[in-house]
């Protein structure tokens, strides 16, 4: 009898083992396909490795094109000595194609017009050989944001340094919804100041101790910019970007940090990243994620 009982335990405890082992390996794929995801998202004709230059526009007109004369100047090489002219003119920019040059919108020669209009429901596109851009604002800047489908970035991009998955970094933190619509002030690296809707703070604890942070709000999820004492170091120094979901009832939401990742500003000097709030700078290492890439 003593005999069948040892037994049983030893089945017990070697099926219990095996469950457990079965969850965290399924938990690792989940992990790693979330940052196959991530990866391919990147080096898609949207993702940020391909982007090579931000030109911001003065008022009236501003040339464009590779010769040294233009406002904006393009790498030789990469477009006509003389591409364009944007301008302008109380928010709204117009582009003109240069005579000898050529610029298409999907695949349609474009000559000039109205490429952003706040009103405009869908952004143009314009392209020329390798080259694709579109007017971006900030506050009360606009830019031109290009892309480069032969850009060095994209071509060098290999992977991400990443911490080991560890499903202790898997959180389950307490939601406070905002009593009221509300907006928080969130800094960017190009120094404007954006009021951005509330999504509310959520509360954790970590080996004992318990934090919080701030969310805005992107539709249905939280999205979170924070520091922790990684930043500047093995992670980047702008910190580092994390979405949950809302809860639709209930006051639980959980935070991943598996999944943080890094801010565009990681892998290009042209996009128009946020900074983490003073009150999103954690006094613990999260050792999760994505670490810096790059020189940065």
């Amino acid at each position: 009898m003593r005999k069948i009982v040892i037994l049983i335990f030893n089945l017990m405890t070697f099926f219990s083992f095996s469950q457990t082992q079965v969850s965290a390996d399924a938990y690792k794929n989940e992990i790693e396909q979330w940052h196959q995801n991530r990866v391919k998202s990147l080096k898609s004709e949207t993702g940020w490795l391909n982007i090579a230059g931000l030109f911001w526009l003065k008022e009236g007109e501003n040339t464009f094109g590779s010769s040294k004369e233009n406002n904006i100047i393009l790498p030789i090489g990469k477009a006509d000595e003389k591409l364009g002219i944007f301008i302008l003119k109380e928010g709204i920019v117009s582009f003109t194609t240069a005579a000898n040059s050529n610029a298409e919108s999907n695949n349609t020669p474009f000559a000039a017009g109205v490429i952003f209009d706040e009103k405009q429901e869908t952004p143009i596109i314009l392209s020329h050989k390798n080259l694709r851009w579109f007017i971006i604002k900030r506050g009360s800047k606009y830019g031109v944001r290009m892309r480069d489908f032969e850009s060095d970035a994209l071509k060098n991009f290999t992977h991400i340094e990443r911490f080991p998955v560890d499903e202790k970094w898997k959180i389950t933190a307490v939601y406070e919804a905002p009593e009221k619509d509300k907006t928080i002030p969130i800094n960017d690296v190009i120094g404007l100041t954006t009021e951005t809707p509330f999504g509310g703070t959520l509360r954790f604890e970590i080996d004992g101790t318990t934090f919080q942070l701030d969310a805005t709000l992107e539709g249905n999820e939280l999205f979170i910019v924070f520091a922790d004492k990684t930043t500047g170091n093995e992670t980047y120094g702008g910190g580092r970007f994390l979405y949950a979901v809302k809860p639709s009832e209930g006051n639980t939401v959980i935070l991943d940090f598996n999944k943080a990742y890094n801010p565009p500003c990681c892998f290009t000097n042209f996009a128009t990243c946020p900074l983490p709030p003073a009150q999103n700078r954690l006094a613990i290492q999260i050792s999760a994620g994505e670490k810096t890439y790059g020189h940065h």
